[in-house]
């Protein structure tokens, strides 16, 4: 048995930028390859580089992310913990994980490189 997260969005699509998803699917993918269980967990507010979500994800045994776009320092934090980072990922949530167990899906190299820190509002944009 594996885990999987992904960060999704209301509609359990594949969230664009994994520090601002509302939820993250954790799938439980069998020995088989087959998604045996689907656990959502709501999203804590903030960066996904400062915000504790790697060691949640970690506690409950994930070892993969399965993200849209994604920075540096959220997939380092990611891999701190022992969870592998796989960027570019689009689409429902469960489709893609699917793909994944069937190796359709490898990471596209591609982190979101430009952030800009707003101290005012707080805002945090990411530009691919």
């Amino acid at each position: 048995m594996k885990k999987v997260a992904i960060p999704v969005t209301k509609s359990n699509n594949v969230d664009d930028h994994f520090g601002h998803c509302e939820f993250y699917g954790v799938y439980t993918i069998s020995d088989n390859n087959e998604i045996v269980d689907v656990e959502t967990i709501k999203s804590e507010q903030g960066c996904g580089c400062k915000s504790n979500i790697a060691g949640v994800l970690a506690d409950k045994g994930v070892s993969i992310m399965l993200a849209g776009g994604i920075g540096g320092g959220a997939i380092n934090v990611l891999n701190t913990w022992g969870i592998e980072v796989v960027r570019g990922c689009s689409g429902n949530a469960a489709d893609v994980v699917k793909l994944f167990v069937e190796g359709e899906i490898l990471d596209n190299g591609v982190s979101c490189s430009n952030h800009e820190h707003h101290a005012e509002g707080g805002d945090h944009t990411c530009n691919h």
